[in-house]
């Protein structure tokens, strides 16, 4: 029996040491700062690197490319970029006026290119016509909009693992850090650099593919224990919505068109209203959406993603009290409404009404069954102050409410002149203060 015994334990402590890169999950971001995380809401994700110059998929076209494909990346891409237009003032006022709290910019995706000055390689931006370090420019200039500083970091790097004489893959065993010593070394320098020479970093994005990725993460704890890790320290789903809120804090990060990096030609774009509609989800969910923008090789931000943040700009103009300083509500959606509730005063509910054809001047009223109203229960439309109807002075457009036995009854009006046309397609947001769940709808 003792002999089973002994087979049985060495038989597991196999398993637990051969399952351990697999199993590592540390976090370490304290509660106090995913709280003050959470609160930011909305973010600007920034991929920029030099194969913008030609349009593709940022890195990527590297995995399994030729050796003269490979060549020419990193020994022509350098000598012609030279984003002379660059000028990160313009990115963080645009990220303010759309009512972004934080950017994340990538300061090396995967293939190994520095968007900042580097001790540990000449396979950076110091090394091109440009030769100046964007990463701190860019930290520099959001940091003045008061905008928080987040930095993206790939630990698979190509350029690295090529000059090992590895082939460029997503698979090979070799290509991860955690079979590959010098690597990881070398991304740990690299990571101490990005953390230490451009003052207070908030946020960090580790897109690796290996799990223990996740030690890269504690060595940038160990730099700066109130560093908050978003991918490596919590949920951050790519390009998809969770179907109901995560525990916790969460991040979801999107494209506006399909691509991350810049895409010159064959791109399609999700409309303002597609990406006001994410924001609201979201937030309803308990989430923070972080929302890509790719410049062009000359350094701006190309023009239909500009119009599309200036048009969540507006929306945010009306409705910004919504966004922030909210958790969600008992219950995040109710037929064409997404709620959620002021932080300070939970009695307050934020319902966005959105899918809905409202006119302007067009008083409708909807019967929100999750919602238990009283005396003191009031309502009012973000941005409105519910008395005048431009170039209407008969039509009375205050909003008003009325508690019932099968709900709240509200009643409302797009009131508020935005387009010179009048037809503004993004949702009005209803504050609804004094105000309950519903539980027996």
């Amino acid at each position: 029996m003792k002999l089973k015994l002994l087979i049985f334990s060495c038989l597991m402590m196999f398993a637990v040491s051969s399952n351990l890169k697999a199993q590592i999950k540390i976090k370490r971001n304290k509660p106090e700062r995913e709280a003050w995380f959470s609160s930011l809401g909305f973010g600007m994700f920034i991929h920029w690197s030099l194969d913008a110059q030609v349009g593709s998929v940022i890195s990527h076209s590297m995995v399994g490319a030729s050796e003269d494909y490979i060549d020419y990346y990193i020994k022509n891409l350098p000598t012609t970029f030279n984003p002379h237009k660059f000028n990160p003032d313009d990115w963080a006022s645009l990220a303010k006026l759309a009512g972004m709290k934080y950017v994340v910019f990538t300061a090396k995706h995967h293939s190994g290119f520095c968007m900042y000055d580097t001790k540990t390689t000449d396979f950076s931006i110091m090394n091109t016509p440009f030769g100046k370090d964007v990463t701190k420019e860019i930290i520099e200039a959001f940091r003045k909009q008061g905008i928080a500083i987040g930095l993206y970091f790939s630990p698979d790097d190509f350029y690295f693992i090529h000059n090992q004489g590895i082939p460029v893959s997503r698979k090979d065993e070799k290509v991860l850090i955690s079979n590959n010593k010098e690597l990881m070394d070398y991304d740990k320098k690299q990571l101490k650099e990005l953390l230490t020479q451009y003052g207070k970093i908030d946020i960090l994005f580790i897109d690796g593919m290996d799990e223990q990725s996740n030690l890269l993460a504690v060595h940038a704890w160990d730099i700066d224990p109130d560093l908050v890790v978003t991918r490596g320290g919590m949920e951050t789903p790519e390009q998809n919505l969770p179907n109901s809120p995560i525990p916790g804090p969460w991040e979801a990060c999107f494209t506006m068109g399909t691509q991350w990096q810049y895409k010159p030609t064959n791109e399609t774009y999700k409309s303002g209203t597609d990406i006001i509609n994410m924001l609201i989800e979201i937030r309803a969910k308990g989430g923070n959406l972080l929302m890509n923008v790719g410049p062009d090789p000359y350094g701006e931000i190309p023009q239909e993603q500009d119009d599309r943040l200036r048009e969540v700009a507006l929306w945010n103009l009306i409705n910004h009290e919504a966004l922030y300083g909210v958790t969600p509500f008992d219950i995040i959606k109710e037929n064409n409404f997404w709620f959620v509730k002021s932080e300070e005063n939970p009695s307050t509910v934020y319902a966005f009404l959105t899918d809905e054809t409202l006119k302007h001047g067009e008083r409708k009223e909807f019967l929100i069954k999750s919602l238990k109203g009283n005396a003191q229960t009031k309502v009012s439309v973000l941005g409105h102050a519910g008395k005048i109807v431009n170039y209407q002075p008969d039509k009375d457009p205050t909003p008003f409410c009325v508690p019932t036995d099968k709900g709240l009854l509200v009643s409302v009006m797009r009131a508020q002149r935005i387009y010179n046309n009048y037809q503004w397609p993004n949702p009005i947001v209803i504050k609804i203060e004094n105000v309950a769940y519903k539980e027996d709808k």
